[in-house]
């Protein structure tokens, strides 16, 4: 698991006047530990309201997955609700582009 911040502008934001707001990344590998990563999203959830995940490959989408599912549990014990907004990205690793799956989680 890594951890990552970025500046997005947001589809969703209220107005194109809006500042871009930094998100959290936590990028997610095949070998990661699913509850570790479920405490690192819900934690980010709690204190800043949202967090990226991103995942490159099955194992790691999986791994994803399984992380977000554990943390919503945690997120629900302090009565907070979220969903996940699946999309793809487009990165740079070692000069290739690659593609990963971008899983946004929210409050609903």
């Amino acid at each position: 698991m890594e951890m990552a911040n970025t500046t997005h502008d947001h589809a969703h934001a209220p107005s194109a006047q809006t500042t871009p707001q930094k998100v959290d990344i936590v990028k997610v590998s095949a070998h990661s530990r699913s509850t570790a990563v479920a405490g690192a999203i819900a934690g980010i959830v709690r204190e800043r309201g949202r967090v990226d995940v991103q995942a490159i490959g099955a194992g790691a989408v999986n791994q994803a997955l399984k992380a977000i599912a554990i943390a919503r549990n945690y997120l629900l014990l302090d009565g907070i609700n979220v969903v996940v907004v699946p999309s793809f990205s487009e990165i740079m690793i070692d000069g290739a582009e690659r593609t990963a799956v971008r899983l946004t989680v929210e409050p609903r």
